[in-house]
C-alpha cells in the first residue's frame, strides 16, 4: 500500500490518536517507504520494521488528523513471512528496510506497489503488469556502494550507513547485501585513515577533509575501484598510500579522488582525479565490453539488469531496420546491446564525461552504428531529424521533465519503453503519454534492490493510431 492511498482512505473522529499511546496493531501491508501497515479502528499506523502477519504493540511516535507512525514496542504474534536477518545490526541501519520480510513476501509488496501506483496516479484500470522477475540471489548483489565516514565517541573512524531517520552511523565491517569483496575494505580503510590521521569531515562545522568512501566492483571481472569523496585535493600522503592500496589489494585496479567542498547533501563533487592505478574498471554487461568509471551512472545489480534488459529485446522484437533513441543513455549500458539488434542507435546524455565514456564502450565493441550526443533530453529529441521508431527512456528518480514528455508527444515515435526505479512518478509520466494517445501494452517489474522497498520496473507503449490521425503534436 502507497502512503498517499492510505491517507486518502482514513475518514472519521481522531479524538483518540495521542503521541506515545501503546496501541495493538495487526500489520497488513508494506507501504512504498518499506514501513509495515496496521489499521485501527479504521484509520492506519505505519510502523517500520514489521511484516504483514505481525501482530504488534506499537507506541505511537507521531500523530497527525489522519494518520500515525508507530515505533514496535512488543511482538505479540510473529507472522510467518518474517524471516531473521542476515545482518546483525538490521533493526538499526538504514541501508535496509525488510531483511526481516520472507524474500517472496518482498516480491508480492512491490509487485503491488507497481499495480497500485499505475491504479491511483496513472488512472489505469487493470494495468497490464506482468508478474515481477525475482532476482537470482537477495544477498550479496550490489556492485556499488558509497559509505558516509563519521567518528565515534571515543575517537574511532566509522564507516557505514545512517541509522534510520537520523544522521548517527552505524558502523560496518561487513554489509550483507553489497559484493562480499567490498568487506575487506571497509576494515582496512577505516585503520588505514586512523593511522594517517585523516580528518573526517564534520557536516555542522563544516571542517574535515573525508566525506564517503566508495567502492565498485565489475561483477564479471573482479576489477575494483576505491573512490575517496574529500572536502580539498590536499590529503597528505594520498599518492603513497594509493601505491600500498594497490599492492595489497590485488582486484583494486584504481584508487582515486573526487572533491566535494561543498554544503550539500550530494556525494560526489563535480572533478574525479585518478591517483594510481587507473580511472576505469571493465565489466562484461550482456556480452560486451565496458569501461565503468567511479562516479557514473551503472544499474547496481549487474544480473538484474541483464534479465530486463533481455526481457525488453524479447518484447521488442527488433528486426535490424529499427531507428532508435536511447535517452538518459550514461555509459551506453542501453544502448550497445540494443545496437546490436536495431539498425541505429542514438544515445541522448547530458553529461560530458558519461558520453565520453559510451563513444569509448562503442569502439571496444566495434559497434558503428550508433552515435553519442551530449544533450539535454527535451532539446535532443526535439533536433532529431526524423521520427525514431522507438525511443527508450531510463530517466532518474524523479521521473521526465514534463519537457521531455511534450517533446515526445511532438515526436510521436512509433512505441517507446520507459524504464523507472519509482513507480509513483512512471505513474504519473506514462498517464500523460496515454492521455497524449499511447496505449499501455505491458509492465514489466523487476527486483533490482532485494531487502529494500524500491522496484525497478520497465513500461511499453505503442502509439495509438486510427483514422488517420496522429493524434496530439500532429506534424502532418
Amino acid at each position: 500500500m502507497t502512503e498517499r492511498a492510505a491517507r486518502s482512505n482514513i475518514k472519521g473522529n481522531d479524538a483518540f490518536w495521542q503521541q506515545g499511546q501503546l496501541v495493538e496493531v495487526a500489520i497488513a501491508d508494506l507501504s512504498d517507504s518499506g514501513e509495515g501497515v496496521g489499521r485501527l479502528e479504521q484509520r492506519v499506523v505505519f510502523v517500520p520494521d514489521t511484516v504483514p502477519g505481525d501482530r504488534i504493540l506499537a507506541r505511537l511516535i507521531r500523530v497527525k488528523p489522519q494518520y500515525a507512525r508507530g515505533k514496535m514496542h512488543q511482538l505479540i504474534v510473529a507472522s510467518p513471512d518474517r524471516v531473521r536477518p542476515n545482518c546483525i545490526v538490521a533493526d538499526k541501519c538504514g541501508g535496509c528496510q525488510w531483511q526481516a520480510v520472507r524474500y517472496e513476501q518482498q516480491l508480492a509488496a512491490k509487485q503491488n506497489q507497481v499495480i497500485q501506483a499505475l491504479e491511483r496516479i496513472g488512472g489505469l484500470s487493470h494495468p497490464p503488469v506482468s508478474p515481477i522477475l525475482a532476482a537470482p540471489f537477495p544477498l550479496d548483489y550490489r556492485n556499488k556502494v558509497t559509505y558516509p565516514l563519521a567518528v565515534s565517541a571515543s575517537g574511532q573512524i566509522q564507516v557505514g550507513y545512517y541509522q534510520k531517520g537520523s544522521h548517527r552511523l552505524v558502523n560496518l565491517n561487513q554489509c550483507p547485501v553489497q559484493d562480499p569483496n567490498f568487506n575487506p575494505f571497509l576494515v582496512g580503510v577505516k585503520q588505514t585513515i586512523q593511522q594517517q590521521g585523516w580528518t573526517v569531515y564534520d557536516e555542522k562545522r563544516h571542517q574535515g577533509q573525508l566525506r564517503h568512501l566508495s567502492l565498485r566492483i565489475g561483477r564479471r571481472t573482479g576489477e575494483i575501484l576505491l573512490t575517496l569523496v574529500v572536502t580539498d585535493w590536499q590529503l597528505p600522503g594520498i599518492a603513497d598510500q594509493a601505491a600500498a592500496w594497490l599492492a595489497q589489494y590485488p582486484q583494486l585496479v584504481g584508487v582515486l579522488l573526487n572533491c566535494n567542498p561543498g554544503r550539500t547533501n550530494a556525494i560526489f563533487g563535480p572533478e574525479t582525479r585518478c591517483i594510481a592505478g587507473q580511472p576505469y574498471l571493465r565489466e562484461t554487461f550482456a556480452g560486451l565490453q565496458f569501461q565503468i568509471g567511479a562516479d557514473t551512472f551503472f544499474q547496481v545489480y549487474t544480473e538484474q539488469a541483464e534479465t530486463l534488459l533481455q526481457s525488453i529485446l524479447t518484447e521488442l522484437q527488433l528486426q535490424g531496420t529499427e531507428q532508435v533513441v536511447d535517452a538518459y543513455c550514461g555509459v551506453g549500458t542501453l544502448t550497445l546491446p540494443l545496437a546490436q539488434h536495431a539498425g541505429q542507435v542514438i544515445g541522448l546524455e547530458r553529461q560530458a564525461e558519461a558520453v565520453a565514456q559510451a563513444r569509448i564502450n562503442a569502439e571496444l565493441n566495434q559497434l558503428t552504428n550508433v552515435r553519442f550526443q551530449v544533450d539535454q533530453v527535451e532539446d535532443g529529441l526535439s533536433r532529431l531529424s526524423a521520427r525514431p521508431d522507438i525511443v527508450v527512456l531510463d530517466p532518474p528518480r524523479k521521473g521526465c521533465d514534463r519537457a521531455t514528455l511534450d517533446s515526445l508527444l511532438l515526436l510521436q515515435p512509433q512505441r517507446i519503453v520507459y524504464i523507472s526505479c519509482k513507480p509513483a512518478t512512471l505513474a504519473r509520466d506514462l498517464k500523460l503519454l496515454i492521455q497524449g494517445g499511447y496505449h499501455l501494452t505491458k509492465v514489466q517489474p523487476a527486483d533490482f534492490f532485494p531487502q529494500t522497498a524500491h522496484v525497478e520496473a520497465a513500461a511499453f507503449l505503442e502509439w495509438r493510431t486510427g483514422n488517420g490521425e496522429r493524434g496530439m503534436g500532429n506534424r502532418e
